[in-house]
């Protein structure tokens, strides 16, 4: 297991969210929609230019910009 940051993470790669680094208006949003500390995550694509970035999470999809995904540390199994 390694801790890489979200915007690292390869398509169809899983993890488990271990911190959000931001506070404010933008981590409130982070964390409303669901990416807490604990929460399994699956990369399921990326836009063209790699951004944004599509997310598996609890039976959702959803999407980050990359400049989103930098404040996310993920736990990756290898």
């Amino acid at each position: 297991m390694a801790i890489i940051n979200l915007r690292k993470m390869a398509i169809n790669q899983t993890g488990t969210i271990t911190v959000v680094k931001v506070g404010g208006e933008l981590g409130r949003r982070i964390r409303e929609m669901g990416l807490i500390p604990g929460t399994k995550i699956t990369v399921k694509q990326r836009a063209p230019l790699n951004d944004p970035v599509a997310l598996r999470v609890m039976d959702g999809t959803l999407t980050l910009r990359n400049n989103e995904a930098d404040y996310i540390d993920v736990d990756v199994t290898l």
